[in-house]
């Protein structure tokens, strides 16, 4: 099955993460640029770069993850 990033939600995180395993965005700091619209932009083109890059080496996602 192919990895899709997905929304996850459990007690201890809220966010993004791989669907395969265990991965999770962790953005670099606080959202940075001259609008929403490019501060939105640059989270979302960070995100997708991390994940791209990322190796599936980890456990397989927790079954406590409700990916959405």
């Amino acid at each position: 099955m192919a990895r899709k990033l997905v929304w996850i939600e459990n007690l201890k995180f809220q966010g993004f993460g791989c669907s395969q395993c265990n991965w999770v965005f962790q953005p670099s700091g606080p959202p940075v640029g001259e609008s929403l619209a490019k501060m939105i932009k640059v989270f979302e083109d960070q995100r997708e770069k991390e994940f791209t890059a990322h190796v599936c080496l980890g456990q397989p996602a927790s079954t406590e993850q409700k990916a959405k």
